[in-house]
């Protein structure tokens, strides 16, 4: 270890402990363990240009571990990349870009938010696939990096780490390489009391190459990292034996270092063994900046060869499409639906998919292994293997946590857009993933069939009473809800079209009518999030519906106008895009007239549209779909029946 190289481990270290301690809040612990493993990291292998940090081609580093944050915001300022030692003083505090854990698009070199543990190593696997399947699309010329991860014991505890891990070595993604901070040390002590795996021969089972390394030895660190690097058949895991807290004299190798400041004195003690000046702050040497950024001119050289390469090719004009993240939908030759027949949602979804497979070469995704049910498989397209990946078609496996997270990490590579599926119900195993999807504005779509109490025979189990409510609390998400095929349309087109956020479509197992537009208004309306589909003149009530409800709602208005009584039917497609629509338009769609809400689900959150309700606020039953449906009162003379009552009778 050269004395340079010191420096500019201890200069990360003294960065980290300052700012926790001037926030008074925050985990100091991983900075000052893992400050060897990043200079050598930084400084020898990722491949990143400062004069233009957010470079397509840039190789992508995610701290899983996102509790140490300072450990990422010290390197983003050392290496010149985006962040100021004004911003590093600001740590943790209101407006500041260096939240308390790293939260994507504060600066560039973030690359996705971390801090669920867990998550960050989930979302790497999706980068590194999405690295994978651009180069199979477009060679090596154009697209040529790695994801570099770091993560900790926390990190391996979760269940979705496991999940990513065994689909990265099923997928035999070479460009991956995690580096595990193998400190021994949790919030609650030593890992001992609570975790006694195998890690290694773990990964090495999953089929990853494995390597153990001294975490404070830099050379040793180098070669294990180089040796990653040139592992090519299969994603790589350093497991880089540190003491967390390192230079710490009294909390070195110690709980108390994870989770608080190490406190006035212990931060002077600490800097002292470090050979830090104690009575500076936020100090930064020439020595240790000259030393992070000895190699950008040659850096900048690496960026504009690429940036000739793609000038030449014969690709160019579609590598930039796909990174541009536009998805044309005027392209795609969407299904025609006839009225009358009925056709599930999902299979009406299905149709969809195909037609914008064919137009639009970037999206692609797979389900839980539930392609068979979920209808989403790319017909004619091969799934992706570690023999081709330039294949459309995602085998997930059952694997519901980690698919979503890795769609995020698809999503935040660029140049591809993902789907993922599986049963409405399952969506409790995508909810942290897709939190974040919303959190880091990622136009992640989320494919959710079997939506209702209609699933039947499976029983409570699988009938997702609770589950759309529940997914429209999550703030920057849409949830859609077609009412027929050619809604099915025009709501993944809303899908693809938005690029800010993610988009659940909610869709059927059983049939539904598709219904006559030359009598209706057209299914385009529901881009509005909500329509008025039957118009009734002096109209008493206004039944209020989304889904296979809407079908409900259309027999009982007619019931309802048999006895005298004009019923408006409003179509609540989307409930998030319809309340961001003008005043006016909200209030002439629902009108003055009392309102009743129908949908097969919880009635919670209702209450802001209809002051009557019919729904399902318990679980569900075993028994064929339609029996469920009638016993729970999801039937038109119960439609009738509250309308009536909330009439007076």
């Amino acid at each position: 270890m050269s004395d340079s190289s010191t420096l500019a481990a201890n200069t990360i270290r003294g960065l980290a402990i300052d700012a926790v301690q001037a926030a008074n809040s925050g985990h100091p612990g991983m900075p000052l363990g893992m400050a060897d493993v990043a200079t050598v990291l930084w400084s020898r292998f990722v491949n990143y240009d400062p004069a233009d940090p957010s470079w397509p081609d840039r190789d992508r580093f995610v701290l899983s571990g996102g509790h140490g944050s300072m450990l990422l915001y010290a390197m983003l300022h050392l290496t010149g990349q985006s962040l100021t030692l004004d911003d590093l003083r600001n740590f943790r505090q209101w407006g500041s870009k260096t939240a308390g854990h790293p939260e994507f698009g504060e600066a560039p070199g973030i690359e996705c938010t971390t801090g669920p543990l867990g998550q960050g190593i989930a979302m790497a696997v999706g980068m590194a696939l999405a690295e994978a399947h651009l180069r199979a699309r477009f060679g090596e010329g154009l697209v040529n990096h790695f994801t570099w991860a770091m993560c900790g014991d926390g990190d391996l505890m979760e269940g979705i780490a496991s999940e990513a891990a065994s689909l990265a070595g099923h997928l035999g993604l070479g460009r991956l390489v995690v580096v595990w901070d193998d400190n021994g040390i949790t919030i609650d002590g030593s890992t001992s009391i609570a975790f006694s795996e195998d890690v290694p021969r773990k990964f090495e089972a999953m089929g990853w190459h494995v390597a153990r390394v001294d975490g404070h030895d830099q050379a040793a660190i180098a070669a294990a990292l180089a040796a990653a690097r040139d592992v090519t058949d299969r994603p790589s895991l350093v497991c880089a034996r540190t003491r967390i807290g390192f230079g710490s004299p009294n909390k070195e190798g110690k709980s108390a270092a994870h989770g608080a400041p190490l406190g006035v004195d212990e931060v002077k003690l600490t800097k002292a063994r470090l050979g830090l000046d104690p009575e500076q702050s936020f100090a930064v040497p020439q020595a240790a900046l000259d030393f992070f950024r000895a190699r950008d001119a040659e850096r900048g050289t690496l960026r504009a060869a690429w940036q000739r390469r793609v000038a030449h090719s014969e690709q160019r004009a579609a590598f930039e499409a796909a990174l541009s993240g536009i998805v044309d939908t005027a392209a795609v030759s969407w299904p025609v639906h006839a009225p009358g027949p009925g056709i599930a949602t999902r299979k009406a979804s299905e149709m969809a998919i195909q037609a914008i497979a064919a137009a639009c070469p970037t999206v692609l995704g797979g389900s839980a292994d539930l392609a068979e049910s979920n209808l989403t498989h790319v017909k004619g397209s091969p799934g992706i293997t570690r023999e081709n990946y330039a294949g459309r078609n995602i085998n997930f496996g059952i694997r519901e946590h980690a698919m979503a997270a890795v769609c995020n990490g698809l999503s935040l590579h660029g140049g591809v857009r993902p789907y993922c599926a599986t049963f409405l119900i399952f969506h409790d195993y995508h909810r942290p993933s897709f939190r974040l999807s919303a959190l880091m504005h990622q136009p992640v779509v989320y494919v959710y069939t079997h939506d209702s109490v209609w699933v039947g025979e499976d029983g409570p189990t699988h009938q997702p009473t609770e589950t759309l409510q529940a997914i429209r609390l999550v703030p920057n998400s849409w949830l859609i809800r077609p009412a027929d095929a050619a809604e099915a349309n025009v709501a993944w087109a809303m899908a693809l079209e938005r690029r800010d956020g993610p988009v659940a479509l909610a869709l059927t197992r059983q049939n539904l009518a598709t219904l006559d537009r030359g009598h209706y208004p057209a299914a385009a309306n529901i881009r509005r999030g909500a329509y008025v589909l039957r118009e009734a003149d002096g109209a008493r009530v206004t039944l209020v519906a989304t889904g296979s409800e809407v079908h409900l709602a259309l027999a009982a208005a007619e019931l309802l106008a048999a006895e005298g009584i004009g019923a408006r039917v409003v179509n609540m497609a989307c409930t998030q895009v319809f309340d961001a629509q003008p005043r006016e338009y909200r209030e002439a769609v629902l009108g003055a007239a009392p309102r009743v809400s129908i949908e097969a689900g919880a009635t919670m959150g209702w209450q802001r549209y209809a002051s009557a309700h019919v729904g399902i606020d318990r679980f569900g039953a075993s028994a064929p779909g339609k029996t469920v449906s009638e016993k729970l009162g999801m039937n038109v003379p119960n439609v009738v029946a509250v309308a009536r009552e909330l009439l007076g009778g």
